[in-house]
């Protein structure tokens, strides 16, 4: 049974394989930069974020290696499509990220991209550790259990 979307949150790329991946440990929302036609490619829920991270560029927080695909209505005034992005947070969010990501050796990993109640596009990023193999296994282990556990219920009620 899929997560039920919030109301007035339209997801336009889900990074699914982050959670099994990393250990998620604190969650953020922030805004991107964009330009006009990466806007426009993005309403038309194109992109792929499975292979972007986030990480300092100065001192900014950059999105890097996120795919949005090229506007096909715009020709020349077109955008990279892989083009490091700009991230929207206030200043103690991006100290404590840079930080986190310098010292104590955590990885900005982006979950999801989707557009707010007011039609602004927002990025979820989620702070994390990356998993040994050892905790994949148990994570495996504990979805297949869930999943015969719902079984066994749905077949007794």
């Amino acid at each position: 049974m899929a997560p039920k979307p919030e109301p007035g949150r339209r997801v336009v790329a889900d990074n699914r394989s982050a959670r099994f991946h990393y250990a998620i440990e604190d969650t953020f929302e922030a805004g991107i930069a964009l330009t006009g036609t990466e806007v426009k490619s993005l309403r038309g829920g194109k992109a792929t974020i499975g292979e972007s991270y986030a990480g300092p560029s100065g001192n900014d927080l950059m999105l890097f290696n996120a795919y949005i695909p090229e506007y096909l209505e715009a020709n020349r005034f077109n955008h990279d499509t892989k083009r490091p992005r700009r991230l929207l947070l206030h200043r103690r969010q991006i100290n404590k990220l840079i930080g986190a990501t310098q010292r104590q050796g955590y990885t900005v990993i982006p979950l999801k991209i989707y557009f707010n109640d007011k039609g602004r596009a927002k990025v979820e990023l989620g702070l994390g550790k990356g998993k040994q193999l050892h905790d994949k296994r148990e994570t495996v282990k504990e979805r297949d259990w869930q999943r015969d556990k719902a079984r066994l219920l749905r077949d007794k009620g």
